[in-house]
């Protein structure tokens, strides 16, 4: 809440009750996660571990991150998505008559950051030696730039062992992110054939792209090279659905 950064006098009520929400959904989210967590099973167990640095699982983060969704709120109200999907409230028609704007920024801006942050659980699940991180236990910081293992050697890319596996078995999944949008194809394609550097990520299989109709079912994926296939269909590509 940045409300300091403007006069807020007359929205003091709305800030309040804003603030409760989001405390709510805090504690929430936290009891909801401290029982995947070895030793904690209630959310004030977060907090403190949170700050405990002889602690190696303080927070698994966002292990377990599969999915991307730009759609309206209500597609996905009420669904028990276990806390692995980033979710943006967006709606296409706000949108459509300025150039579709917000969509090339959610596509260019959150969608590359959550990459990021998928490819990092990814290879540091699949090929740990190579894109981890080593044992948290033997990290050592260095210049504040990052760590390596032990006393010697070179940095170590990734995220260390704990946080993907909790000593018995992964706790991330290691999945390419699959990005759904509620947006008509041939605008996405338009942004995808301005931002080649994203455009790789998808023509490249690192993320899927999935298109959402306007009930909120899957209707079309992404088959590289700028072209749409039916969701249900093995191959053939389908013309890119119009704003109609």
């Amino acid at each position: 809440m940045f409300d300091g950064d403007a006069d807020t006098a007359a929205h003091q009520a709305d800030l309040a009750r804003t603030r409760a929400w989001l405390a709510a959904a805090g504690r929430a989210a936290r009891e909801e996660r401290a029982a995947r967590l070895p030793r904690a099973e209630r959310a004030r167990d977060l907090e403190w571990r949170g700050r405990d640095w002889a602690q190696v699982r303080p927070e698994w983060g966002l292990a377990g991150c599969s999915a991307f969704v730009a759609a309206p709120r209500s597609r996905t109200r009420g669904r028990n998505l276990a806390g692995r999907a980033f979710l943006h409230d967006y709606d296409w028609r706000a949108d459509e008559a300025r150039g579709y704007p917000v969509l090339e920024l959610i596509m260019t801006a959150p969608v590359v950051v959550a990459s990021w942050i998928s490819l990092q659980y990814y290879g540091s699940a699949v090929a740990p030696s190579a894109f981890g991180a080593g044992n948290k236990l033997l990290h050592n910081v260095v210049g504040g730039v990052g760590v390596v293992e032990g006393n010697g050697g070179v940095l170590r890319a990734g995220l260390p062992w704990q946080s993907v596996h909790d000593g018995r078995s992964l706790v991330h999944e290691p999945l390419r992110l699959t990005v759904c949008i509620e947006a008509p194809t041939q605008a996405m394609n338009d942004i995808l054939a301005r931002h080649p550097a994203v455009r790789a990520l998808f023509d490249n299989g690192w993320l899927h792209l999935l298109s959402m109709d306007d009930a909120g079912g899957i209707v079309a994926r992404y088959a590289g090279d700028l072209r749409w296939a039916p969701f249900e269909g093995a191959g053939e590509s389908a013309p890119a659905r119009d704003a109609a």
